[in-house]
């Protein structure tokens, strides 16, 4: 449902109270007018400056700027007209103080069980713990992708008349990714982003995304536990092969609205160091969708109630990117002590509401979780429901660090016909992924030091020179692999 069908079915079902959480106030005020239009109700509008005005009239009550005195006169007001819409921004923080508290709760015994409800506006309203009960709770102002899509041309309009430089080109897949990509904004926003992509070349084409992509990680990043990251390429990562095709036969079922259900999502369980992080980057820029990562050092709380309200706040804001991928990383520690009161509870509550989500979502977001330490993970969490599938992350095969090689020096800059690729594939068997990467990268420093051009003996002394975390944690990494086997983990 859209904020218009979700806020219509709330009235309907007679909710004295809802909160929107939302930073465009305009934009919700004026799909509340509508709404109110559409169930021929009376629209009130109120706010501190303003005060307390009917529909789109500029004229307010008198003197009812005062919480005080327009809390009696909606009081007054509901006595003569049952059905009304009243929506009141900056009254939360008036609901601590006894006279406005008590006039607003006088106001929702009186409209209980009526056509009547009181819509509080606001970003992250919090109500005082008699009226919370009372609320139903949504996230308004977010436009969907015909309304972006209906922006996007009249904003190309608006340039056109000013700038006659200004050049469109941008072919339809490009276009649906940039839609994609603005889902999540306030309308403002969308306004803000696409104005900086066409003023700072006079185009509108495919390139925009980045600067897109860009906007929106500083919009996102504020504060939140939700933190962007760029998608990579299928060719930025070797070897992989049951996961880029397993993701591919489901690319078209992302989008798609036919008889296929969207993939859910996905579990990549396995060594460190060998590309779990990298390849849910990889999901994301093959599905197309931009990524983020839960930040669980953001996520805890010391106060009670606030590590529970935090993860509530980030599943709602990826409900409202969708699509979307989110990545958590090292699942394990989010839930690590969900089989003990040690933490007071916390813990159980947060994997409850997690489970809860996977299972029951509708919306189209893709989570690729990742986890080094199976010993760790709650059972219910493997089960089939909550991930379409897991995979594991072994130590790379010859052909897979063959690749590996070659990626690492393409992305210094160096040419891989210069090195004997297949002997230094050869000589790092039991080696993951970072540590063949850090071995490039300590051969440059090391060609570098001895003022010499980089070659194949440089990255063979390294190798010789590390010891792996195979060698080192070799029970673990044993573990895990024979535990993977046993239980017939797809490999990746």
């Amino acid at each position: 449902m859209n904020f218009e069908e979700e806020i219509s079915l709330l009235i309907k079902s007679r909710y004295p109270l809802v909160l929107v959480d939302a930073i465009d106030e305009n934009y919700v005020l004026g799909q509340l007018h509508g709404v109110a239009e559409e169930q021929s109700l009376t629209f009130y509008s109120w706010s501190l400056t303003k005060g307390l005005r009917i529909g789109r009239n500029e004229n307010s009550f008198y003197k009812s700027g005062d919480p005080v005195t327009m809390l009696r006169l909606a009081n007054d007001l509901i006595k003569d007209a049952q059905s009304s819409i009243f929506a009141f921004c900056d009254l939360e923080r008036f609901l601590g103080e006894p006279a406005p508290s008590r006039l607003f709760k006088d106001m929702l015994n009186r409209i209980k069980g009526t056509p009547t409800t009181v819509v509080l506006l606001g970003a992250e309203v919090k109500l005082p713990s008699d009226i919370a009960p009372l609320a139903a709770r949504i996230s308004g102002g977010y436009p969907d992708e015909k309304q972006i899509l209906e922006e996007i041309n009249k904003i190309v309009a608006e340039f056109k008349l000013t700038s006659a430089h200004l050049v469109v080109d941008i072919p339809p897949e490009s276009l649906r990714r940039v839609i994609k990509t603005l889902k999540g904004l306030s309308l403002q926003q969308v306004r803000n982003a696409l104005s900086i992509c066409m003023l700072k070349d006079c185009r509108f084409d495919g390139k925009d995304i980045a600067e897109i992509e860009k906007f929106k990680k500083e919009a996102f990043d504020q504060g939140g536990i939700l933190e962007y990251f760029g998608s990579e390429q299928l060719d930025s990562i070797a070897g992989f092969g049951n996961l880029k095709r397993w993701v591919g036969d489901r690319r078209n079922a992302f989008f798609s609205e036919g008889p296929l259900p969207p993939p859910k999502g996905l579990l990549l369980l396995g060594v460190q160091g060998c590309g779990k992080s990298l390849a849910a980057k990889v999901i994301a820029g093959e599905l197309g969708i931009p990524l983020y990562r839960l930040d669980l050092n953001r996520l805890y709380s010391k106060y009670i109630g606030e590590t529970e309200e935090n993860l509530r706040k980030a599943l709602a804001t990826v409900e409202r990117l969708a699509p979307v991928c989110l990545w958590i990383d090292e699942i394990e520690k989010i839930l690590a002590s969900s089989s003990s009161d040690a933490d007071g509870g916390v813990s159980k509550r947060v994997l409850g509401t997690m489970l809860t989500w996977m299972q029951e979502r509708k919306d189209r977001s893709f989570i690729a979780a990742t986890s080094n330490d199976i010993n760790n993970l709650p059972p219910e969490l493997l089960r089939k429901g909550r991930f379409d599938e897991i995979f594991f992350a072994d130590l790379p095969d010859a052909p897979a660090r063959e690749g590996i090689v070659r990626i690492h020096l393409e992305k210094r800059g160096l040419e891989p016909k210069q090195f004997d690729v297949a002997a230094l594939a050869g000589n790092c068997e039991g080696f993951s992924g970072a540590e063949i990467e850090q071995a490039v990268l300590s051969a440059l420093y090391s060609a570098s030091g001895a003022n010499e051009k980089i070659a194949s003996k440089h990255v063979l002394e390294q190798l010789r020179l590390t010891r792996p975390l195979s060698v080192i944690k070799a029970e673990s990494v044993a573990f895990l692999r024979n535990w993977a086997r046993e239980r017939s983990i797809l490999p990746v």
